[in-house]
């Protein structure tokens, strides 16, 4: 489905005002489960946040696009396992054709003055972050948060990002001002964690009953 004929509530940023602090959740969400609902309740509850939009992204430069369920779809996955009226269910990247997370931050700081954002993503992506388009300057556009997941957990000591940025870390008990700190400036933050994930979910739907 091409974006005009999504509906246009999700072809438009979600509404907020200035001195917000909200959260940016973005990915494939192919599909959305469970595993990334409690990311962002976890993210919503520590970083202290008005609002999360849960950014459903066109395609991921880095995956293949093979197996991607249709932008509507997913959308409406994630409106079907997301109840919190805080988290906005947004695909306004298809409005406007992009394809990275660094144009993403970059045209959502400049629509919106005076909105403190930040960055979350789960510590998995924190192993190859330094292979995503221009990531020294995502780090640089806003604040990060990285949120444990399974196997990951030491992920903030070994990759490029994290020692690259070393110097940039705050303490996870400063998460709730993490939002109003200038960029760059990230921290790790530990909590429960699902083990569920799209690629197994995906891997499951492909096993055939048995006869």
């Amino acid at each position: 489905m091409t974006a005009p004929e999504l509906p246009s509530r999700y072809l438009r940023m979600p509404h907020v005002e200035k001195g917000m602090q909200v959260g940016l959740f973005g990915g494939s969400f192919n599909p959305p489960h469970q595993g990334h609902v409690l990311v962002a309740e976890i993210a919503m509850r520590r970083l202290e946040l008005d609002q999360i939009w849960w950014i459903v992204t066109p395609g991921n430069p880095l995956k293949s696009g093979r197996e991607l369920l249709p932008l509507a779809d997913r959308i409406a996955l994630s409106e079907t396992i997301t109840d919190d009226p805080r988290i906005k269910v947004t695909a306004f990247e298809a409005a406007h054709r992009i394809r990275y997370t660094a144009d993403t931050l970059s045209l959502v700081k400049e629509r919106n003055p005076g909105v403190d954002f930040v960055w979350i993503m789960g510590a998995d992506s924190l192993r190859d972050f330094h292979r995503w388009q221009r990531w020294r300057a995502i780090a640089m556009t806003f604040p990060i948060a990285v949120i444990d997941r399974p196997g990951a957990t030491l992920a903030f000591l070994s990759s490029k990002m994290a020692k690259t940025f070393d110097h940039a870390r705050r303490d996870e008990v400063e998460a709730r001002h993490l939002a109003r700190m200038p960029a760059p400036a990230w921290t790790f933050i530990h909590g429960p964690r699902s083990t569920m994930s799209s690629t197994a979910i995906r891997d499951g739907l492909k096993v055939e009953p048995a006869s």
